[in-house]
């Protein structure tokens, strides 16, 4: 093994562009002939499949750099970055640096083209550098969501579809195959805009005794495919420990909407004694 497998991880900067490139600066001092691996994190007891290897090039300033194109896209999941200090040798993770991610910040309000590739550069819990990576062939992003004692208010903007006739909001009971909340969409004049609102009191009898999750989808026509309606378009890459909405309590059930670890939106309904 190498004097420069020893070292302490570097810390890398990474600046996300416009068109979704992702810049991946290695400090000076390294070596040159270094390469950067993206590996997609395998589910647990899954062997790893998908891997991206990336020569990194020499800056004027002593630095090392490559950058991360728009395509091919990366598939959807986490993608641990890993240093290969030289032909042969073994991997070693890198620490994040700096990360400019102002060109993520107000993207939500901005039409996208489809499928939509989203990649956020991040720290994991243990201090590492990941890319968070979403592919969808549409999406339904969440705008604003608006809670009161009695009821949800979710405005939102379709990706890569548009309003027909015959469309809905549906909320799926996670963990069943039959229960579900149908709701009417309010859709703006452009075909693309839409709200729905969620009455506390109607999901809590959809649930019954037993509390529950649902997961929000729109089916933009009759028979179109559902769509997930989440939060993918700004620079927050684990929004579920960071966006904690209020509770509701109504008819003995207490409702709690939440982004889940995908930063997909859903609903908790918990029932029995509060």
């Amino acid at each position: 093994m190498s004097a420069e497998q020893h070292r302490e991880p570097p810390r890398v900067a990474c600046v996300v562009d416009a068109d979704g490139r992702i810049t991946f600066d290695l400090p000076p001092g390294w070596a040159p002939g270094q390469r950067l691996l993206l590996r997609l994190r395998p589910k647990k007891g899954q062997p790893e499949k998908d891997l991206h290897i990336l020569d990194l090039e020499p800056v004027d300033d002593g630095r090392q750099r490559v950058v991360l194109g728009p395509q091919p896209a990366l598939t959807e999941g986490r993608w641990d970055v890993y240093l290969i200090p030289e032909p042969g040798s073994g991997r070693q993770r890198l620490r994040p640096g700096p990360r400019d991610l102002r060109t993520l910040v107000d993207g939500h309000p901005h039409d996208r083209q489809t499928p939509l590739a989203v990649r956020i550069p991040y720290s994991t819990q243990d201090g590492y550098l990941a890319v968070r990576a979403w592919l969808r062939p549409a999406h339904a992003e969440v705008g604003t969501l608006d809670l009161t004692d009695r009821s949800m208010t979710v405005d939102a903007r379709l990706h890569g579809a548009t309003f027909q006739e015959g469309a809905v909001v549906r909320l799926r009971r996670r963990g069943s195959s039959g229960t579900v909340l149908t709701l009417q969409p309010k859709v703006a004049q452009d075909g693309r805009g839409f709200s729905f609102t969620v009455d506390h009191g109607e999901l809590a009898a959809a649930t019954g005794t037993e509390s529950g999750v649902w997961n929000a989808f729109v089916e933009p026509a009759a028979d179109a495919p559902a769509i997930r309606i989440a939060r993918l378009l700004d620079d927050v890459a684990d929004r579920k420990g960071v966006y904690v909405y209020p509770t509701a309590t109504v008819d003995g059930a207490v409702l709690r909407p939440y982004y889940t670890v995908d930063n997909d939106l859903s609903v908790e309904v918990r029932t029995g004694t509060v």
